[in-house]
């Protein structure tokens, strides 16, 4: 996956998104109503409210999008459950990087208003609860402490590297992410060991796991070589 890799959003909504975003910016987030945004974003009041439940929902609208798309995404084929999460992360971060000014503002918005940081920290535990939910189904028989662990591991160095990004002027590649998201699986046990395999197949098989690697990815590992 390169580092301008994205999921696009719906282009109707994106576009309501934009004005309700810069309105917010200018006037406040209280101080605007629902009927400027869509005189701004050129659509009638009747299809902002089919289109977004209200003022709030507009703010979130990527979030909902991209979540569907990382349940499409983990609900596929992987060979490597624990990189599969991690690429679900850079799908997620390499959305917003791809428009760092929009996301920024954005950011503004969430940070100014209560409501909004709540819904946020809600919406960021949805993010933390998927990846779990997912390598507790991929993985039968993972302690649930690590898949919770890295799930939160993931997760908060998604938003680290992200808030670098919305807090500074400059673009932050999805590289800076992807590396850091190498040295987690390190960190965890878990790293891919596809470069260790060069040895011809035997009828023995001799395998090295770190301590710290859970035993549900040792059976994983175990498994894949036998077969």
């Amino acid at each position: 996956m390169s580092d301008t890799t994205a999921i696009p959003s719906a282009a109707p909504q994106a576009a309501v998104v934009a004005a309700a975003l810069e309105l917010f910016a200018e006037q406040g987030f209280d101080q605007t109503s629902v009927e400027q945004i869509a005189q701004a974003a050129g659509v009638s009041r009747s299809t902002f409210f089919r289109q977004f439940g209200g003022k709030d929902d507009v703010v979130f609208a990527d979030h909902e999008l991209l979540l569907e798309r990382l349940r499409e995404f983990l609900a596929g084929s992987h060979p490597d459950p624990w990189k599969a999460v991690c690429e679900a992360s850079i799908l997620v971060y390499a959305h917003f990087a791809a428009d760092p000014e929009l996301a920024r503002r954005r950011y503004t918005v969430v940070r100014q208003v209560p409501a909004l940081r709540e819904r946020e920290i809600v919406t960021v535990f949805r993010y933390e609860r998927l990846f779990d939910e997912y390598l507790r189904s991929a993985l039968p028989g993972l302690d649930p402490i690590d898949a919770v662990g890295f799930a939160a591991l993931v997760t908060a160095i998604h938003n680290h590297v992200l808030r670098q990004l919305l807090r500074g002027p400059k673009r932050v590649p999805v590289s800076v992410l992807r590396r850091a998201l190498d040295d987690a699986l390190r960190r965890f046990g878990v790293q891919p060991d596809g470069e260790a395999r060069g040895a011809a197949a035997d009828d023995v098989v001799v395998a090295v796991f770190p301590r710290s690697m859970p035993a549900a990815e040792v059976a994983r590992r175990l498994q894949e070589r036998l077969d």
